[in-house]
């Protein structure tokens, strides 16, 4: 739902990002459906750029310039 996009664009938005187990715990997701939102966000024109955080792959979304 759009709801749960927001939360995730939210949570993509923190300082430190996300990772994939934080974002499936605050939308219930699978983690397959999890990473289709995140490519759905890349297809409407988000940048999602990827880092570690203590050997976890964390997602963040680019500043909208």
């Amino acid at each position: 739902s759009s709801s749960k996009i927001a939360g995730v664009i939210a949570l993509l938005g923190r300082d430190d990002g996300a990772t994939l187990a934080e974002l499936i715990a605050a939308t219930g997701w699978l983690p397959h459906t999890t990473r289709a939102a995140l490519t759905g966000l890349r297809k409407k024109g988000h940048t999602i750029e990827r880092s570690k955080r203590e050997g976890e792959t964390c997602y963040q979304i680019a500043s909208l310039s």
